[in-house]
């Protein structure tokens, strides 16, 4: 087995169990990256420099394919009702078929970290049979500098081989895509999916079930910070503007996606980004689209000009989920560090496609902790097969997927936290306004981005706030650069009748799904609910 690359011999492919492997290309950087995944045709060059790759069938993440071994130290501590299970057993036998399928094969390997924080981040290598697959983790994690891959023991191991067709008899899984994680040996095993998001998700999954007993919060959320350390996390779904809001010209970004939060402050846990491309343009998101002009981006299932190799970012043929993964230094203003001190604000971000959400309110502390356990945003009409009017989404701690460990063990972290540092917590709606999806319009960026700076300079607190009838939490009266109308929702719609009807069928949404949280909260984040009285502005 040749083995190209820097590496450390003592802990290779070989003592992790890989077998008559033809080479190991190991912490290539995106050059020699490039020239393996063109001449394996695994992506195409684009016009100014970054790759393009597809993903095949899998355009997005698949949560129903992923499960976590079941054995004595995790079974008291997972929340089995959001994860899927697979034996010891099973695990063992899908690890050495997936051994067995990758002889003969070239991987490629690299070693990075998951944490800016050296007190708790963790060494991740990962084996990848793509090379694009190699670069895009390479950009989505820390990449450790040379003298610390001298002495590099990895805790934790993702073995990558989209060619592998698992079993479901034979190794206890859904299909032939799996995601299977052991906590306990630290081994993840993808297959059967091109979709490189799942490898960061991996990690992320992991640190989310470690963290909490290191009395450190796990977030699925993007920050920022301004001049006065003043750091500002935003939590949300896919689709609510997480990236596109962070990543403001006037603050340092920490990172787009995943954070920890620790006695000493927020650190990223990545050293990217990942951020979706559909209707991307110069004009609304400068910083994000100039990283589509530039070598090491991979760009995933976007369309090209089959001449002049120029992305069609409004082309969603392929997926509404196209994406680009890119290194964070390629943001002019990204911090060096990836940390920054205690958050000064926390940002809950809703896409609400019924339209009736003002676009910010302030939270009390039970009620952050409410709508962190609700996580709720809404898919929009034609999105999906059969999904004619909007549906309601609601995710746990904005991300349940990821989430190994019971919702309200991240929500008591979480709300401790807020109470000790005195914290402002925010709910933004990116969602619509004047109407349901289909009748209204998006909320417009220049509200968002102006309420937002209003917020984070603290000038939004000496507003005159109203107690919104339906949910309960403060709204401003008015705001210096907004049209005052926009933050009264029910008088941007035209039929005020159907306005009440719709907020109320949302109300009922919210304590419904809320139901199966109630025993594990206290009594005033169980009264932070939204009114079920039919209630009038």
């Amino acid at each position: 087995m040749e083995n190209l690359g820097l590496r450390n011999d003592a802990h290779g492919a070989e003592q992790f169990g890989f077998k008559d492997l033809t080479k190991v290309y190991w912490n290539l950087e995106a050059p020699r990256l490039y020239e393996e995944a063109i001449r394996r045709n695994e992506a195409k060059l684009a016009a100014f420099g970054p790759i393009v790759a597809e993903t095949g069938v899998h355009t997005g993440r698949s949560p129903k394919d992923k499960f976590i071994v079941r054995d004595s130290r995790t079974d008291p501590v997972v929340w089995w009702d959001n994860n899927g299970a697979i034996t010891p057993a099973n695990f063992e036998t899908l690890l050495a078929d997936m051994i067995a399928h990758a002889k003969g094969k070239e991987l490629f390997a690299q070693d990075l970290f998951g944490g800016a924080d050296p007190h708790y981040r963790v060494k991740a290598r990962v084996f990848t049979e793509y090379a694009w697959h190699s670069l895009f983790i390479r950009n989505l994690l820390i990449r450790p500098a040379a003298e610390e891959i001298a002495a590099y023991i990895p805790d934790m191991t993702i073995v990558d081989l989209p060619s592998f067709k698992a079993d479901p008899a034979r190794h206890g899984c859904r299909s032939e895509t799996v995601i299977a994680c052991d906590f306990t040996r630290k081994i993840v095993l993808i297959a059967g999916t091109s979709y490189a998001g799942e490898m960061k998700k991996s990690v992320f999954t992991y640190l989310n079930y470690i963290l909490p007993e290191k009395g450190v919060m796990p977030m699925h959320c993007s920050a920022n910070s301004g001049t006065h350390d003043d750091a500002a996390v935003f939590f949300g779904l896919s689709g609510t503007g997480k990236t596109t809001l962070s990543a403001d010209p006037h603050r340092t970004l920490i990172g787009d996606d995943e954070h920890g939060w620790s006695p000493s402050g927020i650190f990223n846990f990545e050293g990217g980004c990942y951020a979706k491309a559909i209707r991307l343009s110069r004009e609304a998101e400068p910083e994000i689209f100039a990283t589509t002009e530039r070598f090491g981006t991979v760009m995933e299932n976007v369309t090209l000009d089959p001449e002049t190799r120029m992305p069609d970012f409004d082309d969603a043929s392929k997926t509404e989920n196209t994406r680009i993964a890119y290194p964070l230094n390629f943001i002019p203003n990204a911090s060096a560090t990836g940390r920054a001190g205690i958050p000064k604000n926390i940002v809950m971000l809703t896409c609400d496609a019924f339209g009736v959400i003002p676009p910010i309110a302030k939270l009390t502390p039970a009620q952050a902790m409410y709508h962190f356990l609700s996580g709720y945003t809404a898919k929009v009409a034609g999105t999906e097969k059969g999904v004619t009017e909007p549906q309601a989404t609601f995710s746990t701690c904005f991300g349940a997927p990821f989430m190994p460990r019971h919702p309200s063990v991240y929500g008591n972290l979480l709300r401790d936290l807020i109470a000790k540092h005195g914290v402002d917590c925010w709910l933004v709606n990116t969602g619509w306004t004047g109407g349901k999806h289909g009748v209204g319009r998006r909320m417009p960026i220049r509200v968002t981005r102006r309420l937002l700076t209003s917020a984070l300079d603290g000038s939004l607190n000496r507003a005159d706030f109203r107690t919104d009838p339906y949910f309960g939490f403060a709204v401003p009266t008015s705001v210096p650069g907004v049209e005052p109308h926009i933050l009264y929702p029910v008088k941007t719609w035209a039929n005020k009748a159907e306005f009440a009807e719709t907020a109320q069928k949302l109300v009922g949404m919210f304590r419904e799904n809320f139901a199966k949280f109630e025993p594990h909260v206290d009594a005033d984040v169980k009264n932070a609910a939204p009114t079920s009285q039919l209630a009038a502005e």
